[in-house]
């Protein structure tokens, strides 16, 4: 599994350091760009500030992303699924940490997405309501904290087994953390950005995203939102025209098929 820490000392934000202050000054370029639009009585739209190409950064190429994910011989799948989405949940959790305090009730009073995309939260009986950002994501963090906490659903003593329905649990606990992603790409990109963390959040995003792709755990309605973002970091490819055929991703027959595994105390 791949660690990073997420260390933030505001000593590093110093306008003394001539490349961060170049870096600074170019996303308050961008956003007062945006609110110079708006006053002017255009569509700012959304400006989608992870797209720009001095931020595509990431720690991992494409390919060490796609050994990360693909699932060793003789290792049992739940096993693996389970090592992942505690990743992920330990990643997307930090990295929300840090601007937590920008995503309030008042500045995000919906759970939203990139293109105006807006989530609903459902309760265990499937009550759907409409809840600001902050509530959304604590509702995410705490069903996800008490699901991987459960014994009977994430074991972790001896002679315990995977309940038959945990594949169900792991694609509704990585859907939630994608929500959580897509809401820190749409509302919180630029405070990630001058905290030098933009970095982390791609290099999570995609280990989401190779996730996905190799055991086909989202649905594409609720990744088509961040798309572009896939093309843009080069974890996948431009879409084609009607009538081409389909990709290498699209056409493997690991997104297309179920994986079966042996557990170890049969292999």
């Amino acid at each position: 599994m791949y660690v990073f820490k997420l260390e933030i000392n505001l000593k590093f934000i110093s306008f003394k350091e001539t490349k961060l202050c170049k870096f600074v000054l170019r996303i308050l370029y961008i956003h007062r760009k945006a609110r110079r639009k708006e006053r002017e009585g255009e569509s700012a739209g959304d400006p989608k500030l992870y797209l720009q190409e001095a931020l595509l950064e990431r720690k991992l190429p494409e390919l060490d992303m796609r050994q990360l994910v693909d699932l060793p011989d003789g290792l049992d799948y739940n096993e693996w699924l389970a090592s992942h989405t505690l990743a992920l949940f330990d990643h997307v959790n930090l990295l929300y940490g840090t601007v937590s305090e920008f995503c309030t009730a008042a500045s995000c009073a919906d759970m939203t997405g990139p293109g105006g995309r807006t989530y609903a939260w459902y309760d265990e009986r499937g009550k759907k309501s409409r809840v600001a950002a902050p509530q959304y994501v604590d509702y995410v963090m705490t069903y996800t904290q008490k699901t991987v906490n459960d014994e009977t659903i994430f074991p972790t003593k001896y002679a315990n087994e995977f309940p038959a329905q945990f594949e169900g649990v792991v694609r509704r606990v990585v859907r939630l953390l994608f929500h959580v992603v897509a809401h820190m790409y749409a509302a919180h990109f630029r405070q990630l950005a001058l905290l030098s963390l933009h970095a982390h959040l791609h290099l999570t995003f995609a280990h989401l995203t190779a996730l996905d792709r190799r055991f086909a755990l989202l649905d594409q309605k609720e990744t088509e939102v961040l798309r572009d973002l896939e093309v843009a970091l080069r974890l996948s490819e431009p879409a084609r025209g009607a009538g081409a055929a389909p990709d290498a991703d699209d056409a493997s027959p690991r997104r297309r098929s179920p994986v079966v595994t042996q557990p170890l105390a049969s292999a």
